[in-house]
């Protein structure tokens, strides 16, 4: 996995906790654990994307995405639901292996490739949750 390809994934958890907590933060502990990595990890990442200016570090342990983080992340977020949906309707993967395969491929997709899902989705009246 590339740097880039994790800090997405980073970005990505911390937009998803954010939304399924209603309370828009996330705690490092929450993220190491969704993504299957130590906390000095998730601490080394955190520190990077503050650098970047894509998060905000509270010293008590709240992470929150900065207005520029949560553009990234929203559109990490929709690239990855898009493929997604396309792997369910035009492959007929199951949702679990429609979601892996889309985490792998969110990264590496072109944006023409995007678009051309997204009419795809758009002509069989298929709805992306954003």
């Amino acid at each position: 996995m590339s740097n880039s390809e994790s800090m997405e994934m980073y970005l990505e958890t911390i937009h998803i906790l954010e939304k399924s907590h209603g309370h828009g933060h996330a705690h490092g502990v929450e993220i190491a654990k969704r993504l299957g990595v130590s906390k000095p990890s998730v601490s080394r990442a955190m520190n990077y994307l503050k650098e970047k200016g894509l998060v905000n570090k509270e010293a008590y342990g709240t992470i929150t995405l900065t207005t520029k983080g949560k553009e990234i992340s929203r559109q990490i977020y929709t690239n990855h639901k898009l493929i997604s949906l396309f792997l369910e309707d035009s492959l007929g993967l199951t949702v679990n292996e429609a979601d892996e395969n889309a985490c792998k491929m969110e990264h590496v997709l072109s944006d023409r490739m995007l678009e051309a899902i997204e009419v795809y989705l758009h002509k069989k009246k298929i709805k992306v949750n954003r």
